[in-house]
Parts: C-alpha cells; structure tokens; sequence
C-alpha cells in the first residue's frame, strides 16, 4: 500500500509524509505500515490521508548466489529457531518440545570434538533427559565422515528430505491475484488454525509459537476465507536472511485446492524477500511428498541436495 498521513502542521500550513509497503495491521490503536526498509511505521487514523494498494515490487532477475548445503542447513535452522539450543563440539543441539524435527535434532555439522559414538551417546542421553528421542540432521556433504556408517550400525532410520532452490524474480512474477494475500508478522490464530503441525498441547503450542516467530525477518501470509472470522484458504511462512528466503509451512484448505492459491501465496512471500535484498529462495521438503515436489517443480525449483534424519535407537 502507499499511505499517505498528516505529518505536522507548520505555519499553519498541514505538511504530508507517505509511507510504501505492507499495511500490517488497521485497528483501534491505528494503523502500521512495514515499508521495504523493514521499520515499521505507525500512526493515528485520524492522520491518515489517503491511501492506495500499488503492485508488487517488481523482482529483479538475478542468478542464484553461490551457497554450499552446509551454508543452506545453517540458514535454514537460523530461520526456525530452537527454543533449546546447546553446543556440542561443533554440533549443534536442539529441542523445542518436540515441534517439528528440525528444531528437535542435533545439526551434525562439523566435529563433535569426540569420537563419533561417544557423540552420539552424548545426543541420545540429551534427548532423553527432556523426554524426547534423539535425531541426527545428516548432511553430505557437511556431516563427519563416517556418521552415516555409524547411525548404520545404530540401527537408526533415515528419513530423506530434498531442499529446492529457485530465483525469486521467475517465481514472484507469478502471483495471479496478489490482493488477495495479506501479509503480517505474526501468525495469527486464524493462521495457526491451517497450520497442520500445532497440536492440542500446550508446551508444544508454545514453542511452536516462539520457533514459528524467530528468526533474522519472519512474514506470514495468508488468503482470508470467504467471510470475517472464517478460517483462511491458504497460509505460508517466510524468512529472510541476507541473500536468501526460506519457504515453509505452505498449507491450503482442502476445499480450496487447485486454484492456485499455494502459488500466490509463495509469489507474494517471493516478491516481498525481493523487497528485502534476497535473490534466492529456498524449502525443505520431504522426499516422499509426491504432491508437494510436483508444486516446486512447476515452480522451477531445482534440487541442491538432500539430508537425513536419522532417529537414534533407544539404549
């Protein structure tokens, strides 16, 4: 939106400022705007002019910068961060009451500063001193050589996920109704209500709350639902970092599948990491969700590897 507010008056002349970006929220206390700088702007209604929705930044095309996986893993966890977190060599241990296995794993990512098994006896008793089972994040390259031989011989199960990247510019060209999504950074509870993950517990709905939130600039987006107070049609989650923006938590409504909603909704997630300065755009996703990977890859995201988790045996 570009809105337009009475600033001040001087010589009794009224001067007027305008502010470009994404009205976050118009309620009793006012209304914010969250321009491309990132400070949000805040005000009085009775200050406000005028005001008109403009389109979305128009995304320059650029290649995708150069990033290994273990940059990649490292930017993901730093957008979905743990409520726990502890060293361990250079390991990297991680609860959060169990919400999602990325913020419930140990990122194996350089040297434990231990032989491979004390480490993971080290893992597992971690784990189980907060009632949860020990994960190892697997990542080649970036793991120890070696770790993958050892969770073998752990008797640990891997479970695959792919992480796709994709230019923002091609991606955020696509968005076919735009006005349609409304952006925020907070995740609401009609947002939460979509959000298939958040169970009935409420440890976990806390830290879901608070890993969901975290990261270096969160946006949630969502496509209302047909009448105030309904449940919206689709949501999505995004943060940004530097030069690149994670895609997560894209869900839309069963009755509202096949319209095209999870794509505009990632367009306008794409179009406003643009606004930040990001260039590429990533997700995690599980290898074995056929539905999805057929998404991305109408998309145009192309895979840069592939990780594990792997969950320790119980001794």
């Amino acid at each position: 939106m570009s809105v337009r507010r009475l600033s001040e008056v001087v010589d009794g002349r009224p001067v007027f400022r305008d502010a470009i970006g994404v009205l976050q929220s118009w309620n009793d206390h006012g209304l914010t705007v969250v321009p491309r700088s990132g400070e949000s702007v805040t005000f009085p209604e009775d200050l406000l002019v005028a005001g008109k929705a403009v389109p979305l930044f128009p995304a320059r095309r650029a290649p995708l910068p150069e990033v290994s996986p273990t940059e990649l893993q490292r930017i993901a966890a730093a957008g979905w961060p743990a409520v726990e977190q502890q060293p361990l060599g250079g390991w990297t241990l991680r609860a959060s009451a169990g919400f999602t296995r990325r913020a419930n794993s140990v990122q194996a990512l350089g040297d434990p500063g231990m032989p491979l098994p004390a480490a993971l006896d080290a893992v597992r008793a971690w784990y189980a001193a907060r009632g949860l089972p020990g994960y190892v994040e697997v990542v080649t390259p970036g793991s120890p050589a070696g770790l993958a031989a050892e969770l073998e011989r752990d008797g640990a199960a891997l479970a695959p996920t792919q992480v796709r990247l994709a230019p923002l510019a091609a991606l955020a060209a696509l968005a076919r109704e735009p006005q349609a999504v409304r952006l925020s950074r907070t995740a609401d509870a009609g947002w939460l209500s979509l959000y298939r993950r958040v169970t009935g517990d409420a440890e976990v709905e806390r830290a879901a709350r608070q890993v969901l939130h975290g990261g270096p600039s969160v946006w949630f987006a969502a496509v209302p639902g047909a009448v105030p107070g309904a449940p919206p049609l689709a949501i999505g989650r995004l943060t940004v970092h530097g030069a690149w923006a994670c895609f997560g938590a894209v869900e839309v409504a069963p009755a509202a599948r096949r319209r095209g909603l999870a794509t505009t909704v990632m367009a306008v997630l794409a179009a406003r990491a643009a606004e930040e300065g990001a260039r590429g755009g990533f997700l995690q996703v599980e290898a074995e969700n056929d539905a999805a990977l057929a998404l991305y890859d109408r998309l145009g995201f192309t895979t840069s590897h592939t990780y594990h988790y792997a969950r320790l045996s119980q001794r």
